[in-house]
């Protein structure tokens, strides 16, 4: 089958689209200070934190929202993110129904990583960068239309309809917010400095 051909005129349908929203966040500098000292004493309570996706690294134990501490005023920071990942959506935000259920923190040292994982039973999950060094590991997402992984030609370069991996740089402010079914990891840090990120899942109360 040849290549030289005319087309009439045509169109893509871009149907079901899977969002990753980003963006970098006011005044990040003053609360990435914060939240690291913030972090940091929390680690040095319990440096044991817990297990989840965390290969090595460190996994904190669910922050508590007191009253102007670092993670009550970092929530309160992000609430027009949220609500502007609504509104694309095209959901109806209502304050007192839409919360963050869960706040934690990682800390990757080098040779640490997370392995693939969703968040069940929530609308939006998020990572935070707070500390994004050099080569300290991309965050990973996973195409969620597992037939597409069972039979595909091989493709001369990856695009948009045929990639079944994405990557994105981790970069200090940043803040991604996406559905929370997307499964997703993190590379290995290969550097010398710790990878801190902040997470939180977004759900609606009855």
């Amino acid at each position: 089958m040849g290549l030289d051909y005319k087309l009439s005129k045509s169109n893509v349908y871009k149907f079901f689209p899977q969002p990753i929203f980003s963006y970098e966040i006011d005044d990040y500098k003053t609360i990435n200070n914060e939240l690291s000292e913030f972090i940091y004493s929390e680690y040095n309570k319990d440096n044991e934190g817990v297990k989840r996706s965390n290969i090595n690294g460190w996994h904190s134990k669910s922050f508590k929202f007191e009253k102007n501490n670092a993670a009550y005023k970092f929530a309160i920071h992000i609430e027009k993110y949220i609500f502007d990942v609504f509104k694309q959506y095209g959901w109806p935000f209502k304050a007192d129904k839409v919360k963050i259920n869960e706040m934690w923190s990682i800390i990757n040292k080098k040779n640490s990583y997370n392995q693939s994982h969703i968040h069940p039973n929530n609308l939006l999950s998020s990572v935070y960068y707070v500390r994004a060094p050099k080569d300290c590991g991309k965050i990973i997402f996973n195409n969620p239309n597992q037939v597409s992984l069972n039979r595909f030609p091989k493709d001369l370069k990856k695009t948009e309809f045929s990639a079944n991996i994405q990557k994105i740089e981790p970069k200090e402010g940043n803040l991604l917010l996406f559905p929370s079914y997307l499964w997703h990891s993190v590379e290995t840090n290969n550097s010398d400095e710790d990878r801190v990120i902040v997470s939180f899942n977004v759900s609606l109360s009855d």
